[in-house]
């Protein structure tokens, strides 16, 4: 039967490949928590993906500018983050536990249904706040499910299998990734075309799908022989030997120690993945729009903006001043707000019920000007725009014509960003999938902490380098799988090694808090990027791409990981403590 006990473990000196010591039942255990796994990384990609297009619906107005509003999205977007890892941290510790104590398939069910439900709950979110609501309570089951899916794994396989079926496990995380990538290619299409609208809503809604699995793991897994015994032994104990405690875990010394270098060693991957890596997107997003305004230039689409701000001066148009589409106007130029600030003059002057005449136009646009933008500077400035204004239109269409023009091209960018954001995932995760495979095979070869420095140093390296230099579309197709590569090698690392470092009464319970209490460090994590990129680095400040440099700013904290390897014990060869 499938859901028999799997038989007793091989002796190590079997000499076949290692998957061809596995049962039935070995698949079946692994198959499982693969796909919890799975659907929880496509969960937490999901959001990545629609962070963005979520906080511009959620904390950006109509009268925003252009800059405010990026600058306010990479804040919010920032804080979003950070409340989804101190969830995720706080479920991580809860149900690591709860794994212990009431077993990991229990446990693995919980979590699963947890993160389903809640990431469903995002796409009804009406404001920040309920939206930030949502993410902490996926966060929470988000959390869970790593530490007892990886210790289910660890526990059933046989010793010569387990570093294998873990390294498995973490890289077909990479499928979830890739998942949530098409899923947001596919959305990205529709709502280009126009046949739906907040493409980030039904990112939220197709994450409820893995509730689904929670009916196979309820009949069919049962909990493992490791587990089962040691709970046996501890009621026998009389409350001597407690399960998932975290008293006991930070009362041995021996247990102590490898919990605070675990911490360490993963806070300085979590942080370097979900406050640099990921928030990649949202730097293709920023150099993608550039990109993809300076093609609409080519097409003329700036001066036909130009033409609608002239009918709009000499026929002044009160809807059209209030719309929405006002903030999507091109600059006649790139790199310059011309087109912008001459109609935030003239919708300000409707507004006071003035005169809308050229020199009253020019005195607004004066006053709508940089504080700090120097005199020669200004005069040009005002030179320029004055030019325009005496210049008649050049198309014969109506307000009306411009507002649907502009709506459209609006949309068509939109769509053409998410769809580059699941772009750049996908290439990210094959990355990651070969990069987590890398790890397997090289550590068993050099052993755990060689491989974890060259990861180290491959990861600060391979991040600074795409976020200083990625400047082309193509550039996603070589540039991202490298960092991916790099950066989540490390994960393959972590879900070898933990394992290894604590015994089975405590195995889920460590294996929790390395992983989830660092999640309290790295929320401090997107926190920081989003004050260097909306406050530091700011466009306001005069930086054209903030997110590439606080990203930049950001690559050291890989140090901190390389930096503790030295006091970290080596595991290879080694059995499971007990």
């Amino acid at each position: 039967m499938l859901a028999d006990q799997p038989a007793p473990t091989l002796p190590d000196t079997d000499d076949r490949p290692w998957y061809k010591t596995l049962t039935r039942y070995h698949w079946f255990v692994l198959i499982v928590a693969a796909f919890g796994w799975l659907f929880d990384t496509m969960d937490q990609q999901l959001f990545n993906l629609a962070r963005v297009p979520a906080m511009k619906a959620l904390v950006t107005t109509k009268n925003d500018e252009p800059s405010v509003a990026r600058d306010r999205v990479n804040a919010f977007g920032g804080y979003a983050t950070s409340i989804f890892l101190i969830g995720w941290a706080t479920g991580g510790l809860f149900f690591g536990v709860l794994g212990d104590r009431i077993g990991r398939v229990k446990t693995m069910m919980m979590t699963i249904l947890l993160y389903s439900v809640f990431t469903g709950l995002s796409a009804l979110s009406q404001s920040f706040w309920d939206f930030a609501l949502y993410r902490f309570l996926a966060g929470l089951g988000v959390g869970g499910e790593f530490a007892v899916g990886v210790s289910l794994v660890a526990e059933v396989m046989p010793d010569k299998a387990r570093p294998h079926a873990l390294g498995l496990l973490q890289a077909l995380s990479a499928v979830g990734n890739i998942a949530a990538a098409f899923v947001s290619i596919f959305l990205a299409g529709l709502e280009e075309s126009g046949k739906i609208d907040d493409a980030w809503k039904y990112m939220f809604l197709i994450g409820t799908v893995p509730a689904l699995l929670c009916f196979i793991i309820f009949r069919h897994l049962k909990e493992p022989e490791r587990w089962q015994a040691m709970k046996k032994a501890a009621q026998e104990s009389g409350g001597k030997q407690k399960l998932g405690s975290l008293k006991e875990l930070f009362g041995d010394g021996r247990w102590r120690k490898r919990a605070i270098i675990g911490l360490l060693l993963s806070s300085s991957g979590i942080i370097g993945l979900w406050a640099i890596g990921f928030f990649s997107f949202d730097l293709t997003r920023s150099v993608f729009r550039k990109t993809f305004e300076d093609e609409a230039r080519a097409q003329k689409e700036a001066d036909k903006d130009l033409d609608f701000v002239r009918i709009l001066m000499k026929q002044p148009d009160e809807q059209a001043l209030k719309n929405v589409f006002a903030v999507d106007l091109l600059n006649l130029k790139a790199n310059s707000q011309d087109v912008q600030i001459l109609f935030k003059a003239v919708q300000a002057l409707a507004k006071a019920n003035k005169s809308i005449i050229p020199t009253a136009v020019l005195k607004e646009v004066d006053k709508l000007l940089p504080a700090k933008m120097g005199g020669s500077k200004r005069a040009e400035t005002l030179q320029h725009i004055q030019e325009l204004i005496v210049s008649p239109p050049q198309s014969t269409q109506t307000v009306r014509d411009h507002e649907a023009r502009i709506d459209k091209r609006t949309k068509a960018i939109n769509g053409r960003l998410t769809l580059w954001a699941g772009i750049t995932s996908v290439m990210l995760n094959l990355g990651a999938a070969l990069g987590i495979y890398a790890f397997t095979r090289i550590t068993h070869f050099t052993g755990r902490r060689p491989a974890f420095a060259i990861s180290f140093i491959l990861a600060m390296l391979s991040t600074a380098w795409v976020f200083w230099t990625l400047n082309r579309v193509s550039d996603v197709f070589w540039m991202v799988p490298i960092m991916g590569f790099c950066q989540l090698a490390l994960f393959g690392g972590y879900a070898i090694y933990f394992p290894e470092l604590f015994p089975t009464r405590l195995r889920s319970t460590g294996i929790s808090f390395c992983y989830n209490v660092a999640r309290y460090v790295a929320a401090t994590g997107p926190l920081t990027l989003g004050f260097l990129s909306s406050q530091v680095f700011s466009e306001s400040a005069g930086f054209e791409e903030p997110m590439r440099y606080a990203g930049l700013a950001m690559c050291s904290v890989f140090l901190i990981g390389l930096f503790t390897l030295p006091f970290a014990p080596e595991t290879k060869g080694k059995p499971l403590p007990e």
